[in-house]
């Protein structure tokens, strides 16, 4: 809640609404074909969900980064939750939901690549309802940070409070109200995202456009600005301002899960703190970079004092 004085929408203040998960991490030479057994070589139950990994990378990029969200009554809650207070987020606005905690089941080969599949168990209970009991918060932050993974009424409820910049990374693609999706500032996909949710909006069959075209069309369409996410070769980012496409660094990748998490959540941090969208993407792209070169998602986050790769 805002303090006596504080003004509308806090100064620098990040607010992530989203999901909370634990992330069970087998290593694998390589991903599996359908119908086949492969023997792995580690298993590791690490914190994760989208929202909770935002939440660290924001906080560790040195903004002031709330995360709203639930985790069940079990016993996996607690490896949940267990980055976020020495992270840095605020995790006193966290519900507990009956039922399990949400569970991502994560396979990463030896190229960092991974294949993941999402139970939301608590997350599912993030709707309007309980998104509506924070409203003071995020009303009052100056960046609003949403995703798809927790139920789609809480997101467009949390876009509709905010009063600051909303920062909507449609991961999964969620059928969302169209006037929700045209208040992100920006929206961040992936080009398939992209090419999903352009199929949404516009009622046309999916299209096999390039990134750019899929990036002028979503702008054309109404959205103020848009970030398309592309891996390794970096991002194109659109606003009023102009389209730019933004270089990876060179890395040799180790774990590609939850780097895309490290790109929105620097790039909230950036954003907050007064960044323009090209200077907040040129940041994101060294931190997403940096975080595929060891394992895990939050564990791979940089810090302020952490040096960044070079572009």
């Amino acid at each position: 809640m805002t303090t006596p004085g504080e003004p509308a929408a806090t100064v620098h203040r990040v607010v992530v609404v989203g999901s909370i998960n634990v992330d069970q991490v087998i290593t694998v030479n390589r991903i599996p074909l359908a119908g086949e057994t492969l023997i792995g070589s580690t298993l590791r139950l690490l914190p994760g969900g989208k929202g909770a990994n935002q939440a660290v990378a924001a906080a560790l990029r040195g903004a002031p980064t709330m995360l709203i969200g639930a985790v069940g009554d079990d016993a996996y809650a607690e490896t949940a939750i267990a980055m976020l207070t020495p992270s840095g987020v605020d995790a006193s606005h966290l519900d507990v939901a009956a039922g399990p905690t949400g569970l991502a089941f994560i396979t990463v080969d030896s190229a960092g690549e991974n294949m993941i599949v999402v139970v939301p168990g608590a997350n599912a209970a993030v709707d309007e309802a309980a998104v509506l009991r924070h409203r003071d918060v995020i009303a009052a932050a100056a960046v609003v940070v949403l995703q798809g993974e927790i139920a789609a009424s809480g997101t467009a409820a949390a876009a509709r409070l905010a009063t600051g910049r909303v920062v909507l990374n449609l991961a999964p693609v969620i059928e969302l109200d169209h006037a929700i999706v045209a208040l992100a500032d920006p929206l961040v996909v992936n080009e398939h995202e992209a090419s999903l949710l352009l199929a949404q909006l516009t009622g046309e069959p999916q299209n096999s456009f390039d990134d750019a075209e899929l990036v002028s069309r979503l702008r054309a369409w109404g959205i103020p600005s848009v970030v398309l996410t592309r891996g390794a070769q970096g991002a194109i980012c659109s606003d009023a301002t102009g389209t730019a496409s933004v270089p990876s660094p060179k890395v040799v990748a180790v774990d590609s899960s939850g780097a895309g998490d490290a790109f929105v959540g620097a790039l909230s941090a950036a954003l907050a703190s007064g960044a323009e969208l090209l200077a907040a993407v040129r940041q994101a792209v060294r931190v997403g970079a940096y975080a595929v070169q060891s394992s895990g998602t939050q564990p791979s986050y940089p810090g302020l004092t952490d040096t960044l790769p070079g572009l």
